[in-house]
């Protein structure tokens, strides 16, 4: 049996319990994870009488719809704790699931409504949504996971919360933003208008003492709660529109990426020292309580940097306090292309101590679609230098090929290669995902791509249902390895891409290179072809050879290695045996293939 189908059965396995003490996953630092995301609602239903969350009436009023892709479809915590073994079976070792707070159920312009599905339009933050279960579920699921050595990473958002605040103004003209400078704080509606909030220093004076002084919210805008949401808010400090900016909707350029509304969600003044010691005591019971491992923060760059400097050591001491020694804290900051410097910059002026690589997954997708030459990763990994702490910091920048938001990695891939074979296309995918669990960071997989899923586009195009869907736009896709549909169930552990991901995350596991070592790049192309690199481990200093063939033809190179290294051993591919020559490897990659080369003396 060849060392790869080794790591095979070995992925295969894993998908028997195991039961590990919970101390053992804290001490577990977060390079060593592999992280699946899954969207609760989208994943399996496992209590059918929870599909409506208790309320009555029609999908407006329950925002229970299976059939339309915008609204719930029945996927709970009772699910996935049921598919705790298919998760394992992959090879994760750590859960990161949409936000379970209890949301908004509908909202939306009349005929243009959808549901919180997805929960990010909470209404209170201390209970899950009772379309997903109750905080007694969720314990019992953060508990059935750490009874396997999986940790459970929540979704968090501070930045705002459901569109429940409306304006007496500016219907008419879409509640455009209103700047600073035209609509300051101390005027009601404009520069002209009457004196208000007198002796307020302005949002950069953070003095509890300053902030008393802001006393009438109405200086851009004129905040109205509905009537009968007057307290749908929780904790019922959420309520009142004097902890909101008000200032109509963000265009997403300069000041009102900050203090604008993100598509009509009530934009919190998290400038505001109430809502910074709000927002610490409502997340700090959730790692008191549930004993979580990690936050993923929402929209973390449309927050201003002197919150995150004050949250993300109050959640970190919070978690040393409960035992939770390695409390992973990753921000969410997009970003269109490959710039380390415009996430690594978050890492300093916030404080973050990591964030989503959305560089890394533009790098892949762009070379492994072939609309680029394997140079991207010079830019990428010559950028590791940046984050604060430097290439050991990059260790632990999750990584990931697609997700949520901007569609699914198999997407892009056809999207370059309209043409493109299944075979081809299976190759593709395949590569990407080599990649991302040989690299440097944290391995985030996005559910439902070990399954083949296509997605369509981006936001609810790409939120298939693992468990069998209704919904046609999903159902008409053609899978990647298979002949099924999303009109099926798809939690197959035969699915050739399953399969490959289970060998890979077994590979990383067993190797402490790829999980810790560091990055030395030996060779790339500007155009498809070779992207070699070796990593080391961080012990031994045993250099593990990686190599990756992005073209559609089979190649071979020669490539510079550690002078040390002169036998290998194959853990995938057709490695050579021995050095060329002291510091240089002969390798020959098929197409679209991967070598993965540990020297063995």
């Amino acid at each position: 049996m060849s060392l790869f189908a080794s790591f095979l059965a070995l992925g295969l396995a894993s998908a028997a319990p195991v039961t590990a003490p919970a101390a053992d996953l804290r001490q577990r630092p977060p390079e060593e994870e592999i992280i699946y995301f899954v969207l609760p609602d989208r994943f399996e239903n496992g209590d059918p009488a929870n599909d409506r969350g208790g309320l009555k009436g029609g999908r407006l009023a329950t925002g229970y719809d299976p059939a339309a892709k915008g609204f719930f479809h029945g996927g709970d915590l009772a699910g996935l704790t049921k598919r705790l073994d298919y998760i394992q079976g992959l090879g994760a070792t750590a859960i990161w699931f949409a936000p379970i707070f209890k949301n908004k159920p509908v909202q939306g312009a009349k005929g243009e409504e959808s549901a919180g599905y997805h929960g990010y339009w909470v209404t209170d933050f201390t209970q899950v949504d009772p379309h997903f279960g109750t905080n007694a579920e969720f314990k019992a699921f953060v508990d059935a996971a750490h009874a396997r050595g999986m940790k459970v990473y929540m979704d968090i958002i501070a930045n705002h919360t459901a569109d429940v605040i409306t304006y007496k103004e500016g219907a008419a003209e879409g509640f455009r933003y209103r700047s600073l400078a035209d609509y300051p704080y101390s005027r009601r509606g404009g520069v002209n208008g009457a004196p208000i909030n007198p002796g307020f220093a302005g949002d950069g004076v953070a003095s509890a003492d300053n902030w008393a002084k802001l006393t009438d919210p109405a200086f851009a805008y004129t905040p109205v709660v509905p009537k009968g949401e007057e307290r749908v808010k929780v904790p019922a400090w959420l309520n009142d529109p004097i902890y909101y900016h008000n200032r109509g909707n963000s265009d997403w350029v300069g000041e009102s990426a900050l203090y604008g509304d993100f598509a009509g969600l009530d934009d919190l003044a998290t400038e505001n020292p109430r809502v910074v010691q709000g927002f610490i005591d409502i997340f700090g019971r959730w790692i008191d309580e549930f004993g979580v491992d990690g936050f993923r923060i929402d929209t973390a760059k449309h927050v201003n940097p002197e919150f995150w400097r004050a949250f993300v050591p109050a959640m970190q001491a919070r978690a040393k306090a409960r035992g939770i020694p390695n409390f992973h804290i990753f921000g969410e900051v997009y970003i269109d292309g490959v710039d380390p410097g415009s996430l690594a910059a978050y890492t300093h002026s916030a404080g973050l101590p990591s964030v989503l690589d959305f560089s890394f997954a533009r790098a892949v997708i762009d070379s492994v679609s072939g609309t680029r030459g394997t140079d991207v990763f010079a830019r990428l990994f010559d950028g590791d230098v940046l984050y604060k702490g430097g290439a050991d910091a990059a260790l632990q920048l999750p990584t990931f090929l697609g997700n949520h938001d901007m569609g699914r990695f198999a997407m892009f891939v056809k999207q370059a290669n309209p043409d493109a074979s299944a075979d081809e296309m299976l190759a593709r995918t395949k590569l990407g995902h080599a990649m991302l669990l040989t690299l440097r960071g944290v391995p985030t997989l996005y559910y439902g791509d070990e399954q083949g899923f296509v997605s369509d586009g981006h936001d609810q195009l790409a939120r298939e249902d693992m468990f069998a869907s209704k919904v046609a736009v999903y159902n008409d896709n053609d899978l990647i390895g298979t002949d099924a549909t999303t009109a099926d169930a798809n939690f197959d552990p035969a699915h050739p891409l399953y399969r490959h991901i289970a060998a890979f995350a077994a590979i990383r596991r067993s190797t402490p290179a790829l999980t810790r070592g560091a990055t030395t790049l030996r060779a790339f192309s500007d155009k498809p072809g070779l992207l070699a690199v070796s990593r080391f481990d961080p012990d031994t200093g045993r250099e593990v050879v990686l190599a990756y063939n992005t073209s559609a033809a089979p190649l071979s190179a020669t490539i510079a290695i550690d002078m040390k290294s002169a036998g290998f051993t194959a853990l995938h591919g057709d490695c050579p045996a021995r050095a060329a020559a002291p510091g240089s490897l002969r390798l020959s990659i098929p197409a679209f293939g991967t070598l993965v080369c540990r020297a063995s003396e």
